[in-house]
């Protein structure tokens, strides 16, 4: 071939080439251009359609505000409002559910998103038109009957008939919550909003909901269904510290009998102190009196050092039934209260005002009771006025019971008793099964399926150092494929001042010139049920080596801390929950002066889907 005829055939190839490629690259660009059009108008429908869906969602959000806040007569009487808020709840579904968004659920980055608020809207949906009207349904009937039963009685049949269905209305509920609060969080803003907004207001709702559900479970037994029941009411001061609460200051009697309520005068603790000390475990021998350096003597005072609450009512009865006021009057069960609870029963029940005219609120009970009384008042006196607070907030927990109080006590009752404010064990095995169940007797952490972290504190400084200790902790979950593991940090604050180590009285900062003004606190810390603790590390504060233990037959980690004035002491540590764990980590803690639990639950470091 010449090279004339070789340079036309080269460019005849180049030029069929180029007939072929180019009309290729154009219909790929034409698809890209249809495509960005077609995406184009598909985001700008679903953003309006987003607009939409949002719009419906507030407004039910903002309806159903009025449900967590309300009272009982206006939760009652709430069935009216429900059409218009499941009205708002369907439509945003309905629109959240059409073929637009079915598509862009499964298109990249976005597609997370658009299905959280799928998800989101069938929730609320449910939420509005199959668990609130169960629960509303409930209020309505309660608010029509008689709950009164004399001026200190409570006619039970009427709680009794609602407990099953309250039930079912929070078993609902909760359902839905736990697929609520499943969804990954959103990482569109205008989501994520709405998502954070609705997740605020159903789960104060959801709080609401459970501790109501769980104290009209156990209200009958507790006021004596059937049959009469004598529980001792052991009012405990965290401004002294002990695992479930605090010091034993003074016992009362509590005696129910199908709704009547009686309470027993108060005795002080040195009423108890010649009776001897109550039955314990080697191990809790060796833990709290042993090993020191406070050494437990499990007189009555020492009766909540125990992070089982069945512990501390077997040990109370032992020392009961050795008084000869108990001796022939069985224990049917404990109940533990402390100044906290006592501060909300008098919010709800009214002020109380001491023989020496000082009043008593629903603001300055717990302060007044772990912290005022031992400056103003002699050591004497101290624990026969926490016992005359006792006795009158006790009183008027069931007088005049109508709706609108039943409400209050009772979703009172429930979060005081998450928070270990207020405990109770009955000694009756099959009812005791009951008031587990509904969270009110104080456990190391045991289920599986709702995890927690056990952190339980008992001062070694006798002292009534507790007002001045803050705690507070940081839970993390930080990876969500390789089982469940979660970041925790607890701190401990001792707000006390250099001032105030000085100058307050020894019952405050210590009766040890050694130790004025020291937090020395003994830390048992618990793994949940099924789970672990590894890489526990303290910073800050004296301290001596953490070290695993066995105690009564579970393992826990022991250390002791000494905290100085104005000084704190941080631990950090993973935990590993069970595979089996449906609900995030919480921590079960020795309670404190104050309803907050000092709590901080921060984004987790991975995508919980």
């Amino acid at each position: 071939m010449s090279q004339t005829n070789a340079q036309q055939h080269h460019r005849h190839r180049h030029h069929r080439k180029r007939r072929f490629v180019w009309p290729w690259i154009v219909g790929v660009f034409a698809v890209i251009v249809l495509l960005l059009a077609a995406v184009g108008v598909m985001g700008f429908q679903l953003y309006k359609q987003a607009k939409q869906v949002q719009d419906h969602e507030n407004n039910a959000i903002a309806m159903l505000s009025k449900f967590s806040s309300g009272d009982a007569e206006t939760l009652a009487n709430a069935g009216d409002m429900l059409p218009q808020i499941a009205h708002e709840t369907q439509q945003a579904q309905d629109i959240a559910h059409g073929g637009l968004w079915n598509t862009a659920a499964k298109m990249p980055f976005i597609g997370s998103d658009i299905s959280t608020v799928q998800g989101m809207t069938t929730v609320l949906n449910g939420i509005v038109q199959d668990s609130i009207p169960q629960f509303v349904n409930v209020l309505k009937t309660l608010n029509d009957a008689q709950i009164a039963n004399g001026d200190n009685g409570v006619n039970l049949q009427p709680i009794i008939d609602a407990v099953e269905p309250l039930k079912k209305a929070n078993a609902s509920f909760q359902q839905q919550m736990r697929d609520y609060d499943a969804f990954p969080t959103p990482s569109i803003s205008m989501i994520r909003s709405a998502y954070n907004k609705g997740e605020t207001q159903l789960n104060d709702l959801a709080v609401r909901v459970n501790a109501l559900s769980n104290t009209f479970q156990i209200l009958p037994t507790l006021l004596g269904d059937g049959q009469q029941r004598t529980y001792a009411i052991m009012a405990m001061t965290p401004s002294e510290m002990r695992s479930s609460g605090g010091l034993i200051g003074s016992v009362g009697e509590l005696v129910t009998s199908n709704g009547t309520v009686h309470i027993g005068d108060f005795r002080s603790n040195g009423d108890y102190l010649p009776f001897g000390i109550g039955d314990h475990s080697a191990d809790m021998k060796r833990v709290f009196t042993d090993e020191g350096p406070l050494h437990m003597s499990f007189d009555i005072r020492d009766l909540a050092v125990f992070p089982n609450t069945a512990d501390s009512a077997v040990a109370m009865q032992s020392v009961w039934n050795r008084t000869p006021w108990g001796q022939n009057t069985p224990l049917d069960g404990v109940i533990m209260v402390d100044p906290v609870f006592l501060q909300q029963l008098i919010a709800i029940n009214g002020n109380v005002t001491l023989p020496d005219g000082t009043v008593l609120t629903g603001d300055n009970t717990a302060e007044f009771l772990m912290n005022t009384v031992y400056q103003k008042y002699p050591e004497n006196e101290t624990d026969a006025l926490f016992g005359v607070v006792a006795g009158q907030a006790m009183k008027s927990m069931f007088s005049h019971m109508d709706m609108g109080k039943l409400y209050k006590t009772g979703d009172m009752l429930g979060t005081m008793a998450k928070s270990r404010h207020f405990t109770m064990y009955a000694f009756d095995e099959h009812i005791e099964q009951g008031i587990q169940a509904a969270g009110f007797t104080g456990q190391t952490p045991n289920s599986e399926t709702d995890p927690s972290v056990g952190i339980y504190l008992t001062e070694q400084n006798p002292s009534k150092m507790g007002w001045y200790i803050k705690r507070a902790a940081k839970i993390q979950r930080v990876n969500c494929s390789d089982g469940d593991l979660y970041h925790v940090e607890f701190m401990i604050h001792n707000t006390m001042t250099e001032d105030e180590a000085k100058n307050l009285p020894m019952y405050i900062t210590g009766n040890n010139s050694n130790n004025t003004g020291k937090a020395m606190e003994k830390i048992l810390f618990y793994a949940p049920q099924g789970g672990s603790i590894s890489n526990l590390m303290q910073l800050g504060g004296k301290v001596d080596a953490v070290k695993e233990t066995t105690i009564d037959g579970v393992n826990a980690y022991e250390t002791y801390v000494q905290i100085n004035p104005g000084q704190m002491a941080t631990f950090t540590f993973d935990v590993r929950v069970s595979e089996k764990a449906t609900a995030p980590l919480t921590i079960d803690q020795t309670p404190m002066g104050w309803v907050a639990d000092g709590i901080t639950y921060l984004d987790p470091k991975c995508d919980t889907k």
